[in-house]
């Protein structure tokens, strides 16, 4: 499945050999470049790189022998030469892009490698779309690897998935060709608490030799952070200070900083390196989610590196934990994430190291992109119709689905409320005093209330589950309906209108997914998302305009949060505090229970 032109090292180790001997010609040569060494932490100018058979056979100051009559030679005129970059744990669903249209998108960045969880179609089509995600992955001229994810549903008991994921289906994807570990363990009071089903898939992947990805989203640093790493989780992603970041390398897991469309933890917890001396060695960059809109204008990898340096890391040492770093960790090291003899050849053209400009990506050792443009092909899967007709509302949504009965004879209630938190996963759980006609409780504009309701797509059961939200300063009559549902992918619908709601419910039955805003029973916006109800195959950039046109819409309702889309499509993540909405209920997260709408009079 893999592209089929690459060979592995012992494959191609004769030729290699011959070339770096000077008895073969190399397929390429680059010539008088400033090669950055990110094993020994050198900047090593006049420095030239052979490549044969997609890797490369000979790193050192003068490749005149390698060259024959076939040789491809490019000129680096003394630019950067860094290794391709690596993002060590991302879901390409985030994109909202298939994974050929996500490579598509950060090539021309400079990413030739990504280690993905696609935990978000595992939710809605199970193993079966985890598969799909992993071929399409593989067909890809960059290293894309899979992690199988572990946690569908995130959260037991709390929320019902499309399809759940077993141990036996995470022992059947190890043995995958592309299948580089366990994706994060999102679980984490059951690792804690020693559940059997979450230890047994962390032991099916450490059986077979695979990385085992973490995720303890606590503030915790006790005894019970201490369970969860004696648990088994190589790595974390969830921290958000220094202190979180030592924790986690002192423990022996590599701590992962991340720089995604919403998150922003990498200035935080960057001085445990930089201030604090900690070994760079143990720190990696990564994105988690990052939206078209951030690929087409911002970058993904190249703009966590640049970051990271803003924030006062060594250039070297920023580009160590985009690549050497990601590698080792995931046993890759003497295949890519390096410019050494028998790596995959990844290498990037660069002229400056600190603002980092992506003038030329080599991939395999193939030109893929020179000067933001893309050069090659980024191959589809024919995706099939089960993948693209998942959302099954059961029958239309109509506008009494979406009223909340107040208790009998109450003329007002104290409800419990989801408070939005601006550039954070965390929600705070507020409680505000609202008004009652006709025996159904209103939302209170001039609080900022608003209703939420969770609509079940997977089963067409008609459930619906509502209550109430705070912080998106929605105004008006309106609603906003998303199919990307984290983590169980339901349908989140927020709206200050009861008949808006439904409409915008039914719209998105109607297109087999995506984000749709409604105002006064009018379509503002929609970002079709037909595969899983997760993904568009359309390019990014066209993705991104429907999206950004989207984010207008909820502003001309009246939001203006940064990021507001990530904060409705994370509003039922039962797995982050405080306070969700699932199929199930209210959870209350800090307790890990359903809990009831209304607190008692």
């Amino acid at each position: 499945m893999e592209n089929q032109s690459l060979k592995s090292w012992p494959e191609s180790a004769a030729r290699l050999v011959a070339v770096a001997a000077g008895r073969s010609a190399a397929d390429v040569v680059i010539k008088n470049g400033t090669w950055v060494n990110v094993h020994t932490r050198e900047i090593l100018k006049g420095s030239d790189l052979a490549i044969a058979d997609g890797r490369f056979a000979y790193c050192g100051p003068d490749a005149s022998h390698c060259i024959g009559d076939t040789t491809e030679v490019i000129d680096a005129d003394g630019a950067y030469m860094i290794p391709g970059l690596c993002d060590a744990h991302m879901h390409i669903e985030s994109g909202m892009l298939t994974p050929a249209e996500f490579s598509r998108a950060v090539i021309p960045h400079g990413t030739t490698s990504m280690f993905t969880d696609p935990h978000e179609i595992a939710n809605v089509l199970g193993l079966e779309g985890v598969r799909l995600m992993h071929d399409e992955a593989l067909l890809q001229p960059i290293n894309v690897f899979t992690q199988m994810p572990s946690c569908a549903p995130s959260a037991p008991g709390l929320e019902t998935t499309g399809f759940e994921i077993s141990p036996e289906d995470v022992a059947e994807a190890m043995s995958w060709p592309g299948i580089i570990g366990l994706g994060e363990m999102m679980n984490f009071p059951g690792v804690i608490h020693g559940d059997a089903k979450m230890l047994a898939e962390i032991a099916a992947s450490q059986n077979a030799g695979k990385t085992v990805g973490g995720h303890y989203a606590s503030p915790d640093l006790g005894p019970a952070f201490h369970a969860y790493a004696a648990g088994g989780p190589a790595d974390d992603h969830e921290g958000t200070c220094e202190a979180d970041a030592i924790a986690r390398v002192r423990q022996g897991m590599r701590h992962m900083m991340r720089l995604g469309s919403a998150w922003y933890d990498v200035e935080s917890q960057i001085t445990a390196v930089t201030k604090k001396g900690l070994d760079p060695r143990s720190f990696i960059l990564c994105t988690d989610d990052s939206h078209s809109g951030t690929l087409v204008n911002d970058g993904h990898m190249n703009r966590v590196v640049r970051h990271a340096i803003a924030c006062g890391c060594d250039p070297v040492v920023a580009l160590q934990m985009a690549t050497i770093n990601t590698a080792t960790h995931f046993g890759l090291e003497r295949e890519l994430g390096s410019i050494a003899p028998g790596r995959r050849a990844d290498v990037i053209l660069t002229s400056d190291l600190k603002t980092l400009p992506i003038e030329r990506v080599i991939a395999r050792g193939v030109t893929v992109a020179t000067d933001g443009e893309i050069l090659v092909d980024c191959p589809h899967l024919d995706w099939p119709e089960k993948a693209r007709k998942t959302v099954n509302l059961g029958r239309d949504r109509v506008e009494s689905d979406f009223e909340i009965a107040a208790p009998s004879g109450a003329n007002k209630v104290t409800a419990k409320v989801i408070g939005v938190v601006e550039n954070q996963a965390p929600t705070k759980a507020l409680t505000r005093d609202l008004g009652v006609i006709d025996g159904i409780v209103e939302p209170d504009e001039a609080q900022d209330v608003c209703q939420i309701a969770l609509v079940e797509r997977h089963r067409g059961t008609g459930g619906v589950t509502n209550g109430f939200v705070s912080g998106f300063s929605y105004k008006g009559k309106m609603a906003i309906a998303s199919t990307v549902a984290h983590d169980s992918h339901h349908m989140i619908v927020v709206g200050t209108d009861r008949a808006n709601m439904a409409a915008a419910a039914n719209r998105l039955g109607e297109v087999g997914g995506g984000i749709t805003v409604f105002q006064d029973g009018q379509e503002l916006a929609l970002v079709e998302l037909p595969i899983a109800g997760l993904m568009s195959d359309e390019p990014a950039a066209t993705v991104a305009a429907k999206a950004e046109h989207m984010v207008k819409a909820m502003e001309a309702c009246g939001c203006s949060l940064n990021n507001a889309y990530m904060q409705h499509s994370l509003l039922a993540l039962v797995v982050i505090p405080e306070l969700r909405i699932s199929d199930l209920g209210l959870v209350d997260v800090t307790k890990f229970e359903i809990t009831d709408l209304f607190e008692d009079h």
